[in-house]
């Protein structure tokens, strides 16, 4: 069996090529998120329950759409919850 001899070279070509290909899979685009979420994904997503979610959703916090009994909240609604940018939209008024 033959011995091959490693120069400082090799490793550092091997070392580029390595880099290249780590770049390479990182720069690939990963799976976009959905547009609309559904009520399961969204309490997983914040990890909240079904009672929050409904007071959320009572208090005009997150925005949703309901088609043939199906809540459908969108993606980027959660992420302006999740970034501080929307408010309760649900004004109190006491009547005295």
């Amino acid at each position: 069996m033959a011995a091959e001899i490693i120069t400082k070279e090799d490793l550092q070509e091997f070392g580029k090529n390595l880099l290249s290909q780590i770049r390479g899979l990182l720069g690939q685009s990963f799976e976009e998120p959905k547009k609309w979420l559904k009520t399961y994904q969204v309490k997983n997503l914040l990890k909240i329950s079904d009672n929050t979610l409904q007071t959320l959703r009572d208090n005009g916090t997150i925005p949703f759409t309901k088609i043939g009994g199906i809540l459908y909240y969108s993606y980027e609604d959660i992420n302006r919850v999740l970034s501080g940018e929307v408010k309760s939209k649900r004004i109190k008024i006491n009547k005295d």
